[in-house]
């Protein structure tokens, strides 16, 4: 299936933003660990790897539209040096994402890609504002 070129640039830059944020939450992750922060270390990685799924899925779906995924640009990635700083940079992060995935999803309703849209992620998309609320 032939994907809107306009839509296809978004997933594409919705992935770059998943990758680096996965980058993001393993550092920070690790970094717990080290610590001595068990329970802060397997919740963050537990985020990174929810992450990797919302990753595999845009990646099939940019496939499925005959678009090529780009998977090797990032983000700037914004390392923490204290947990409050970690949090505080998710945080940010998070909210960013949750304002931008609003206007994906009205992208994605105006080209009428009920499958991109069925798929979970809009489901995802409000679960994550709802949490970060």
């Amino acid at each position: 299936m032939k994907g809107n070129e306009k839509l296809l640039i978004e997933l594409n830059s919705l992935l770059k933003d998943k990758l680096t944020v996965i980058n993001q939450y393993k550092v920070h992750s690790e970094m717990c660990k080290n610590w001595g922060y068990g329970k802060l270390h397997l919740a963050i990685r537990k985020q990174a790897v929810d992450e990797m799924h919302h990753v595999e899925w845009l990646i099939e779906r940019i496939n499925f539209l005959n678009g090529l995924p780009t998977v090797s640009k990032l983000n700037t990635i914004k390392i923490g040096k204290t947990v409050s700083t970690m949090i505080n940079n998710d945080k940010v992060d998070e909210l960013d994402a949750a304002s931008i995935y609003n206007d994906r999803i009205r992208l994605v309703r105006e080209v009428e890609d009920q499958g991109t849209m069925e798929e979970g992620h809009v489901d995802w998309a409000e679960i994550q504002r709802i949490q970060i609320g």
